[in-house]
């Protein structure tokens, strides 16, 4: 199957140059697009909540995914990082007409492959590395670091304690506290309090 996916950010965009491009592409190409995916949302918002996840939830092997140019798949580099990575799990295939991508089996798509667990590995040393410098700071304030002796301590008894490094990715990600809540099945005001209490200084 060849999906055309077009997504503008609101409603006084228009779909049809995309569109346009995107036949044309084809028609360059001698393929067909067997179905359409069009939404209007903001491309900050978490994919999995978009059509763009639903289309990524039911594309096959060797499927075709082509859009007009990256940033319409997100607009944060991990976030498109993140959607690659799993079209590259599920062996489908995506192409960019303004970026010139083609995400396959191929000499390209290894490189990303491997930019993908680089990008992965450096997020998780930068959030390690602000965790760190949280802690020492809180440590020269005479702050008391860790949890008494037999017991634990009250951060570890909160349902969002071992989704930590999860809540601060989204948050990178821009996803909201409500995204979060619902992803995680906690409420948005739980999962907000969770992290000004515990995590904002870990991204200072």
């Amino acid at each position: 199957m060849i999906y055309g996916y077009i997504r503008v950010s609101s409603n006084r965009q228009t779909v049809e140059n995309q569109r346009f491009e995107i036949l044309k592409f084809c028609a360059r190409n001698n393929v067909v697009v067997d179905g359409w995916i069009e939404e209007t949302i903001s491309g900050t918002k978490a994919y999995k909540h978009r059509a763009l996840g639903k289309l990524l939830r039911q594309v096959q092997k060797d499927d075709v995914i082509i859009c007009s140019e990256l940033s319409r798949l997100g607009r944060s580099l991990f976030m498109i990082m993140d959607i690659l990575n799993y079209c590259m799990t599920k062996e489908c295939r995506v192409w960019t007409i303004k970026d010139g991508y083609r995400l396959g089996e191929d000499i390209q798509s290894k490189v990303l492959a491997f930019a993908f667990g680089l990008s992965a590995e450096i997020e998780r040393n930068l959030i390690s590395a602000r965790t760190r410098e949280a802690l020492a700071r809180r440590r020269a304030e005479g702050k008391h670091i860790g949890r008494p002796l037999g017991h634990f301590s009250q951060r570890e008894k909160l349902k969002c304690h071992r989704y930590e490094k999860q809540i601060l990715r989204w948050h990178e990600e821009g996803w909201s506290f409500r995204q979060m809540g619902d992803e995680l099945r906690i409420s948005r005001n739980t999962v907000q309090r969770y992290f000004s209490r515990y995590l904002r200084d870990a991204i200072k």
